[in-house]
């Protein structure tokens, strides 16, 4: 199976909506299925710990878990009081033995990073990524100033959809989003040098995902799929949620993901899509790699290339060449 890469490759769909009976729509087919996202609880597992509390905590296993919680989550002011960083709001129970967090949305790109140069030779080197991103949150900007970190930063998302599911997140995907859509399940693969992850750079017929030491996927990057596997997600999401007159998605979470929550100067962005205006957005990765959806025209343009640095983004290609040619 051709995997994404050696040339430029573009598939176009001119597609209609999938033709559902409101039977189809109304009975379990179209059943909604528990998002990951919409998970409430992230689990945290420590020895029997005496208080949770950071300031009268004297456990040092105990504070390796909390500086999770309480290290970019909260900070510690000059008056030793904790203060909500990457928190909306939070309650510590009656008992102390636990914290309920209600975080701030972390699809955005708003999440203040302690970098101004992406420590992309640290972050590849290490074992876990999760730990890495984690690490990383904080800084100097404040929460909503757009930093665009599509490799840093992402991974807790694998790592919120890991605790709260209790799968790994290919087990979840594969269950989700790959079996549902029918594409090929890839595998983990965990580089043990740079050798290897520039072979897989370049290569053309890969079926991976890169995951790092403790087998956690990446949010952001390291997913070979081909051009029509990439061209079914954007199938799906012009369906709103639906693919083959099942849902997989709910209608919700897709309208609110591809709604403008984020600027980057006059660039919008919802949840990991760019939104380019009122009917389209896309995905767009290294290379051109580009998953482009017109809802107005039902339009889909995928493409998919091998890693280019500073190559030049595709949706002037789409729309100066590619979209002309379906019009009347």
């Amino acid at each position: 199976m051709n995997k994404i890469k050696f040339m430029t490759i573009i598939l176009v769909m001119v597609a209609s909506l999938v033709g559902c009976s409101m039977e189809e729509e109304s009975g379990e087919v179209l059943e909604n299925k528990p998002s990951a996202i919409t998970s409430k609880t992230i689990n945290l597992t420590m020895m029997q710990p005496e208080t949770i509390n950071p300031i009268t905590n004297k456990n040092k296993s105990v504070g390796y878990i909390m500086n999770l919680i309480y290290d970019s989550l909260f900070t510690i002011d000059e008056n030793y009081d904790t203060v909500p960083q990457l928190v909306e709001e939070y309650k510590i129970e009656n008992d102390g033995m636990s914290i309920n967090i209600k975080l701030k949305d972390m699809l955005t790109m708003t999440a203040p990073l302690k970098y101004k140069e992406p420590p992309y030779v640290d972050y590849f080197t290490g074992l876990d990524y999760l730990k890495f991103s984690l690490d990383m949150l904080g800084g100097d900007n404040e929460i909503g100033t757009f930093s665009y970190a599509p490799l840093i930063g992402p991974d807790v998302l694998s790592g919120i959809i890991k605790n709260s599911t209790n799968q790994s997140v290919l087990e979840f995907a594969t269950k989700n989003l790959f079996e549902p859509l029918g594409i090929l399940p890839p595998e983990n693969i965990v580089f043990k040098n740079a050798d290897e992850q520039f072979l897989f750079n370049q290569s053309t017929d890969k079926n991976n995902w890169v995951a790092d030491s403790k087998n956690l996927n990446t949010a952001g990057w390291g997913l070979a799929l081909s051009t029509l596997d990439m061209a079914k997600i954007g199938q799906l999401y012009l369906n709103g949620g639906v693919y083959n007159c099942k849902r997989i998605v709910s209608t919700n979470w897709v309208k609110e993901s591809t709604s403008v929550h984020s600027h980057l100067n006059e660039l919008m962005y919802g949840y990991l899509w760019w939104i380019l205006d009122e009917y389209s957005f896309a995905a767009l990765g290294d290379g051109g790699n580009t998953i482009y959806v017109d809802t107005k025209n039902n339009i889909i343009v995928s493409i998919s290339a091998l890693f280019v640095p500073n190559s030049k983004e595709k949706i002037k290609l789409i729309k100066q060449y590619i979209k002309p040619a379906f019009e009347d």
